[in-house]
């Protein structure tokens, strides 16, 4: 279990209103799902921002520990400064 996750960036998600606060009835550890709004969410930020500074897909994608930048290209190519810039 992720005790981070379920301890402090749910909580504190929950109090901000991010996220539905946990049932009365809920164990400490139970939360209801929030995919968009989880601590993953972070990850992707985290990824977007650095490729749209320019940083290198390559180390972006070693960061992220993806197998290979192919997959981070897949993600994120969108930030990339130069996607879309149709001169040579």
């Amino acid at each position: 279990m992720n005790t981070w996750n379920t301890y402090t960036w749910k909580p504190a998600s929950a109090k901000a209103g991010i996220i539905p606060p946990r049932a009365n009835e809920a164990k400490d550890w139970q939360w209801e799902a929030a995919p968009k709004d989880g601590f993953h969410v972070l990850r992707h930020i985290y990824a977007s921002i650095m490729l749209e500074a320019g940083e290198s897909v390559v180390t972006v994608a070693r960061w992220l520990g993806h197998s290979s930048s192919a997959i981070t290209l897949g993600y994120y190519a969108h930030f990339m400064p130069e996607a879309g810039a149709g001169g040579h």
